[in-house]
């Protein structure tokens, strides 16, 4: 009797533009994300992306990881690391919105950005910032010494 098994395949075909955009501060990061971002949602609902980028800094995408209420949204490592692992890319930034308007980490922010940053580490991963937006503003965890 033969066993079928299901055949992993891993590919990878990045699209290079020219002129790609360059991240070189946590406040440009926030604008290029900002601009990406359905503003009908923000005030809305919860969600948490990854911006994918290469060695240089240029960014591969946006890819968005989860989307939750109005009060948190859940962020499965194991998801986060494949889109990062599967893009190719070598730095990344999180970031999730803040619908209530604050800007301030909630200890369940700063608890998942630590544990972002161990994993990171341990894959070799670049790990940049951590950023919340809001309509009004950003916080980044790496501007603010976390």
């Amino acid at each position: 009797m033969k066993h079928t098994i299901a055949e992993v395949k891993i590919s990878y075909h990045p699209n290079r533009l020219k002129g790609a955009v360059k991240i070189t501060s946590s406040e440009y990061a926030g604008k290029v994300i900002r601009e990406n971002w359905n503003q009908g949602t923000l005030n809305l609902y919860e969600e948490f992306k990854i911006l994918l980028m290469n060695n240089s800094n240029e960014v591969l995408g946006l890819a968005p990881l989860s989307r939750g209420g109005m009060t948190g949204t859940l962020v499965d490592m194991r998801i986060l690391f494949a889109t990062v692992i599967k893009s190719g890319a070598t730095s990344i930034i999180t970031v999730h919105n803040h619908p209530s308007g604050k800007l301030k980490p909630s200890q369940a922010d700063i608890n998942i950005y630590n544990k972002i940053k161990d994993a990171a580490k341990l894959l070799d991963i670049n790990y940049l910032d951590n950023l919340i937006i809001t309509e009004d503003g950003k916080f980044s965890f790496m501007d603010e010494g976390y």
